[in-house]
């Protein structure tokens, strides 16, 4: 029944926008030690935050790992100011109080929500706009999976990179949380889309999404693009850097846009400009975490009227490889890191 909570609930009034005394005191959570590899990520005993303006308590069901946690863990991604230093970018719940000025979703309601950190714990704020109802259908731990990947897709895409029905759309990484959901919201939106992965395995669940799969070991995806494309790939997603980025460039089609979200082989490297000059190219790229909360409420409106009924009625679903309890958390991050996974990794709190 989860569907039938979302933030356009009615008012609620104001003295249920206070903490239930049902809530307990300290919660049980995962902490970064020092930075360092997945041991340092210890279980403790934190206090329950409290939601200020605009934001909500959320008791945690369930909490996607994604790959800035792995960076934030080594000490590489600090959380932006004001933000819980806990790691967790995504959480899926109930909503157990409301902070001051929420009037659109009721206490109770099932949500997933993006969140700024916090994210592996018994309980979680985020701001209301944030927040969005979990799709009929899924599970907790397939919610959990939805935010980060969704919202980094849809806002660099669909709004930065503007692909188009008809267009050919080339992801990186076809198999990992971002993969996975790019395979599939490109492809409900008309593109031609394909993935590069590292294993036959990997392909073939490319090929499951709706990909063209190229093993980036065996073929060149260059070479892929050109001969499969009358003029190459309209927009690139790039979570690789490194010597791809000269490649993604030769790949690109006239006018096409390349959008960098990470660099796993590096941020640094010497490119030849002049393709770039005589194709019309746009490089851009963004991060997502720190950005202002009206933004991420912009994409979660956006993510509202255009995907979720696309997720309700079974066309696009999270791809979840692996669940851990939340005090496995330091097991979970190992198989981040060991790239064996194909889709996204949750953890059940």
């Amino acid at each position: 029944m989860a569907a039938e909570h979302s933030t356009h609930a009615p008012q609620i009034p104001a003295s249920m926008n206070q903490t239930s005394s049902r809530i307990p005191e300290t919660m049980a959570a995962i902490e970064i030690t020092e930075p360092g590899g997945p041991e340092v990520l210890k279980p403790v005993t934190v206090p329950v935050p409290q939601p200020g303006p605009g934001e909500v308590l959320i008791r945690v069901e369930a909490a996607g790992v994604n790959r800035p946690d792995v960076v934030q863990r080594q000490g590489l991604y600090p959380a932006p100011k004001g933000a819980s230093p806990l790691p967790g970018l995504e959480a899926a719940g109930t909503v157990a109080a409301l902070g001051p000025e929420v009037r659109a979703i009721a206490p109770g309601a099932a949500v997933t929500a993006l969140l700024a950190g916090g994210g592996y714990a018994e309980y979680a704020t985020a701001p209301a706009v944030q927040c969005l109802p979990v799709p009929e259908g899924l599970t907790m731990e397939e919610a959990a999976a939805l935010p980060e990947t969704f919202f980094t897709v849809w806002s660099n895409v669909f709004d930065r990179a503007g692909l188009q029905a008809g267009e050919a759309f080339l992801v990186h990484g076809g198999t990992s949380g971002i993969g996975t959901a790019a395979i599939q919201l490109a492809k409900a939106f008309g593109a031609r889309v394909f993935a590069t992965a590292g294993t036959a395995e990997k392909c073939a669940r490319c090929i499951e999404l709706g990909a063209r799969a190229i093993n980036y070991r065996e073929e060149d995806f260059v070479e892929i693009l050109k001969a499969e494309t009358p003029r190459g790939a309209d927009v690139i997603l790039d979570m690789v850097g490194g010597d791809y980025v000269q490649r993604d460039i030769s790949a690109a089609a006239p006018d096409g846009r390349i959008v960098f979200i990470a660099f796993l082989a590096g941020a640094k490297m010497e490119v030849n400009l002049l393709p770039v000059m005589l194709k019309r190219l746009t490089l851009t790229g963004s991060t997502l975490r720190a950005r202002e909360t009206a933004f991420k409420g912009a994409i979660a409106e956006a993510l509202r009227d255009k995907v979720w009924p696309l997720i309700a009625a079974g066309r696009i679903r999270p791809v979840i490889d692996s669940v851990f309890p939340l005090a496995e958390a330091a097991k979970a991050h190992a198989l981040m890191e060991s790239s064996g996974h194909m889709g996204k990794i949750v953890l059940r709190i």
